[in-house]
This record gives structure tokens, sequence and C-alpha cells, in this order.
């Protein structure tokens, strides 16, 4: 790649960089490894451009303390950001990107209720959402990322029009039934959702390949996304059991290897009706083959699994900080 094309990289990572989170980092590395703030920007700086990683991403896949060998494995931002355009074409994504579209087009593995403001306001359905078992619901925005804006809010405080005010004063704009998770997932952490990511890749035979497979756990959060400040563990694909500590997306916290609320073991956890999670995400990969790189929510209920999302962007930070190493090798058979 051109030295041009990687300072426009650069340029980008600068723009969005979040400057608290980044400064904190680098107190945190400066201190603790006895390295000048000047010698870490440097090397950020070159390793973005030699590996097109984001500044942020030089401090959580730690280049800080590992060799050029270590550091060339790492999926970063810019090399994640150009495999999706090949896998997942702009032309084809909107039905992942867009809630609404995702959750007509993938119906067949969706259970919970739900209505979009656009089409389906209407008094019964309306009525039959705000009357779900749990005396929940979720609103959120059909283009929402990372679980931003979503809300978790409790039926009894709404009718059909204080409803629509909220989700008009919010921007959002899908009502869905709340998931009650499955009971062993729900002893785990009760406070959110616990997801599991899924990653498919289809190969040249247009076969479903896993990727990764990930618990995604929440520390005192209604939603489970690792920005929130939960934490994520990887998934031994062949058995559904947890195969390592949950980790954090921020390197000033230790792993996680019980649950720091609940207190119940997160390594060897066995995730309930996992055949059928990995079945339910190989099929729902067959459905659109347009799109051939996807990253699958999945919740897990006492009745089985169903989908929540489908990402183009599945996160490189959720597929590589659980297990602790780069996994870009996993990748380029694929190019």
């Amino acid at each position: 790649m051109s030295i041009l094309k990687r300072t426009i990289y650069i340029i980008y990572y600068l723009k969005t960089q979040d400057w608290n989170k980044f400064n904190k980092f680098m107190r945190y590395v400066s201190k603790k490894y006895n390295i000048s703030k000047f010698k870490i920007w440097k090397d950020i700086l070159i390793s973005s451009y030699k590996y097109n990683i984001s500044l942020i991403e030089y401090f959580l896949y730690n280049f800080h303390i590992i060799n050029e060998g270590g550091r060339k494995e790492y999926a970063g931002m810019g090399y994640l950001y150009e495999l999706m355009l090949k896998m997942n074409p702009k032309n084809s994504r909107d039905i992942l990107e867009n809630k609404s579209i995702f959750l007509k087009k993938y119906q067949p593995f969706i259970k919970h209720k739900y209505i979009t403001l656009n089409e389906d306001i209407q008094d019964h359905k309306i009525l039959d959402i705000l009357n779900n078992h749990t005396g929940k619901v979720v609103l959120k925005n059909s283009k929402g990322q990372c679980g931003i804006g979503i809300e978790v809010r409790d039926t009894k405080d709404f009718n059909k029009n204080t409803l629509i005010k909220r989700l008009k004063k919010t921007g959002n704009d899908i009502v869905e039934d709340f998931i009650q998770q499955h009971d062993r997932l729900n002893k785990l952490s009760p406070s959110g959702l616990n997801t599991i990511r899924i990653i498919t890749q289809l190969n040249k035979d247009d076969e479903v390949d896993i990727l990764g497979c990930r618990l995604r756990i929440t520390i005192n959060s209604e939603i489970d996304n690792l920005a929130a400040g939960n934490i994520a563990a990887p998934i031994n694909e062949k058995t559904g059991i947890v195969s390592g500590v949950g980790v954090y997306s921020d390197i000033t916290k230790k792993d996680e290897e019980i649950h720091p609320i609940t207190g119940v073991k997160i390594v060897g956890f066995q995730i309930p009706f996992w055949k059928e999670s990995l079945q339910m995400a190989k099929d729902a990969a067959l459905l659109h083959k347009q799109n051939r790189s996807i990253g699958w929510d999945v919740a897990i209920t006492n009745n089985g699994p169903e989908l929540l999302e489908g990402n183009h962007n599945w996160c490189k930070l959720l597929w590589q900080l659980p297990v602790k190493k780069g996994l870009k090798y996993k990748l380029k058979k694929y190019l």
C-alpha cells in the first residue's frame, strides 16, 4: 500500500480518536514499562504505517511489548476495512447495516416480536409489544452501532402515544420484546443480555467456515458491548465451552476468571444450545450469500437460540483480544 494511502488512514485515525482513552493508555504504558511518551508516539506512527492499525490498537494489541513477528499477525482497523469492502460490498450490506431490513430478511431465525416506527405503528401491534411477559421493551435505532442509544425500559412507562413520542425524541425507530436469556446465562450475569458472537466466512466453494466464537458478558450493564465496559471470552467452537478468561478493551483492567459481580466461573462455562446456535449461524450465512463475512449476534433463551443482528464490520477487537493474539492468518486465504 502506498505511503499516501497510509497517511490518509492516519489522518482519519487522528480525527476519530477518543483522546481521553488514548491519553489514559499512554500514561499507563509509559509509567508501567518506563518508556518515554515520545518513544511510544514514534513507535505508534511507525506501526500504523507498517501494520495498518489505528492509534489506540497499538495499546490494545500490546505492541509496546511484542516483537515484529507478533505485530504482523494482528488484523487492524485499516486491514479489516479493506477486507470487508471485498467480502461485504457497500451495495449489498444494507440488509446488515439497517436493523429494520435485517429483521425482515432473516425472519426465519428471529423469534422475538418487534415493531418499526415507519411501518408497524398499529394499535394492536403496539399493545402486543407493551403486554409482553417480561414487562420490558428495548428501544433502538435501525442504524445504530456498538449499542449506542439503546434503551431498556419498563412497559408500564408507556402507552401508544408516549412510546411514539419517546422514539422520536431519542431518534430510535425500533421497539423489540425484551429477550429473557437462558437461566444459565442469567446466573452468570443478570444485568443485561449476554450474547454470543459467531463469525462466519464463506469460502470459494460457498461453504461456511467459522472464524471465531465469543461470549460477551455484561458487567453491571444493560448492553454487552466491550465499548460499554464489559468483557468478552473465547468459546471453543467444537464444544461450546468458554476456553479463556474474560477480557476488557481497557488495558488498565485485569482479566476476569470469575464474574466480578456474581462470582460465577467464566472459564469452563458451557454455552446452552451450542450445536443449535452454531448451526443457526451457518444457515443464516447461506441465506444471502452476497455478504460473505458476517459477525452474528446470537441470544440464547430457555427455548433455544435466535438471531439479534448480523454485522458486516464485525469487531476485530472482540475477535482478537480474548485470544490474546493476532488472527490475520485466518483471513489471508479468503483474499
